[in-house]
């Protein structure tokens, strides 16, 4: 157990010791606190927190791939992308994309109320987001550890977080 812990706290300490990292990951955790303070029934409120948070996510992961290129500006760099990094990245782009879309609109598609009720997608964000960003690589012993730590993380915030969350 104390492997995973040790590739847990690496996860979430590297992007701390990269500064340009620092302004990606800190707005997460913003959103994250910010999603966690409100309520867990689905509203448009947290479709748009989530939206927000999926594509900012999702700008942080894409940008290091637009290259200056000369007076003929930037060019895009697809070659070093890892496919799973490229399919991760698609998926939160879409996924950030409807929950705004939704939640600005006040009206989820079919089967999309989802989007409104993602309080604790933040914690996964953070958590890839050095593996995303490529200081780290995927591998499933750190998938694992964030897995394993899901469970006990939402459970400290959401204890943790109570008094304030209820107060009215």
């Amino acid at each position: 157990m104390s492997h995973y812990w040790s590739t847990f706290a690496e996860l979430i300490v590297t992007p701390f010791r990269h500064v340009q990292l620092i302004w990606g990951v800190v707005p997460l955790y913003f959103g994250w606190l910010l999603n966690e303070l409100t309520s867990a029934k689905t509203n448009f409120r947290t479709a748009i927190q989530t939206g927000f948070s999926f594509l900012w996510a999702a700008a942080q992961w894409i940008y290091p791939y637009f290259q200056p290129h000369g007076p003929n500006g930037p060019r895009v760099e697809w070659n070093a992308m890892l496919p799973i990094n490229l399919l991760v990245t698609a998926l939160v782009l879409g996924l950030g994309v409807a929950a705004l879309y939704s939640g600005i609109r006040r009206r989820y598609p079919k089967y999309g109320s989802f989007l409104g009720h993602t309080r604790f997608a933040n914690y996964f964000m953070i958590a890839i987001f050095p593996i995303q960003t490529h200081y780290l690589d995927w591998t499933w012993e750190r998938l694992a550890a964030i897995a394993l730590f899901a469970v006990p993380m939402w459970l400290v915030l959401d204890l943790g977080l109570m008094p304030i969350r209820n107060r009215k």
